[in-house]
């Protein structure tokens, strides 16, 4: 895994280094505080995994403009906007090892910065001229709120099915990585044929990396994850690890299962009782198992482009997905 992660590192340097230098320019807000809380989350260990995809898939569809690295900046302002708001929505602690942005400038603050971020999603779309990449981002904008409200709807629903976990993942996260890899299409001019495939990989991507996530919840260091392990649990989030276990669980099982879930895991015994049942009855085999199958699914969309570089830096990403400790 370490060696997959220093190749891509090593193949993506100089596109996330413009990347970087892209997102500075990009803020200029007029207020200086707004500055210190945007760059306390934009540049406090985030992966750049959106913005990079954005730029990977317009250069696999052979675009040949200087502007994407300013383009694609608005996948990272959208996904940091989402995590100031979320933050304060699930009461967390800990984000990528470090306070969260409402524990210094409480909660009034961070919200309008994130609005803030939103604005500038939106803006950097509209400059390029485009309006399907507008629209795109709009309706991305809408879903990924939809997901994260459907998701508190069914906090502690322990009858909820896979069904409806796909659902609220598609919207929350996969829609994002999906909308970056379609508009690096859309803005390489790429036939219906190509700017689909790469909408594919990018759906298939991005239910891969939610699904990582959510075992990572549960098996990832602190430290290493940068956030409280079992926090989706102690939220009452239902993720897949637990929606599968707790249908396969027998009778005793399936209710001590129950109370920890409505109990929020209020202890660290409880949380670990728990990580045993997820490994008796097959959640965290079987949502390992999702996520390898969506991304040699992502790897099979990509497969009608001829190979070069960028294609094997998106295949890589793809493997890396499922073998990624944070």
């Amino acid at each position: 895994m370490k060696a997959l992660k220093e190749k891509i590192m090593g193949a993506a340097e100089g596109d996330l280094a413009e990347i970087e230098e892209a997102l500075r320019k990009g803020l200029n807000p007029y207020l200086a505080l707004v500055s210190d809380v945007a760059h306390y989350i934009l540049f406090n260990g985030g992966k750049r995994i959106r913005p990079l995809l954005m730029v990977l898939s317009a250069r696999l569809c052979n675009y040949k403009g200087n502007n994407d690295k300013a383009v694609s900046v608005m996948f990272e302002y959208l996904h940091a906007a989402t995590l100031l708001h979320d933050d304060i929505v699930d009461g967390a602690d800990i984000r990528r090892g470090k306070r969260v942005s409402h524990s210094i400038w409480e909660n009034p603050i961070t919200v309008l910065v994130g609005d803030f971020l939103l604005a500038k999603t939106i803006s950097t779309a509209a400059d390029t001229g485009r309006v399907e990449i507008v629209k795109i981002m709009t309706e991305t904008t809408a879903q990924m709120s939809e997901g994260e409200i459907h998701q508190l709807l069914n906090k502690q629903k322990i009858d909820m099915n896979e069904a409806e976990y796909m659902e609220i993942i598609r919207r929350k996260t996969t829609c994002l990585i999906q909308a970056a890899c379609r508009v690096g299409a859309i803005l390489a001019n790429a036939s219906g044929e190509k700017e689909k495939a790469m909408s594919d990989y990018g759906y298939n991507l991005g239910i891969a990396f939610q699904m990582v996530d959510d075992l990572l919840d549960y098996t990832a260091d602190t430290k290493v994850l940068g956030k409280s392990t079992g926090s989706d649990l102690r939220e009452g989030k239902m993720t897949l690890p637990v929606i599968y276990a707790l249908n396969n669980a027998d009778g005793k099982v399936k209710k001590r299962m129950e109370e920890i879930i409505l109990d929020r895991a209020s202890s660290d015994s409880a949380l670990n009782e728990m990580l045993g049942y997820l490994g008796q009855y097959g959640g965290l085999d079987y949502t390992a198992n999702q996520a390898s199958q969506h991304v040699n699914k992502a790897k099979g969309n990509i497969a009608l482009f001829e190979d070069c570089e960028t294609k094997t830096l998106l295949t890589d990403l793809a493997d890396y997905t499922i073998r990624r400790k944070e």
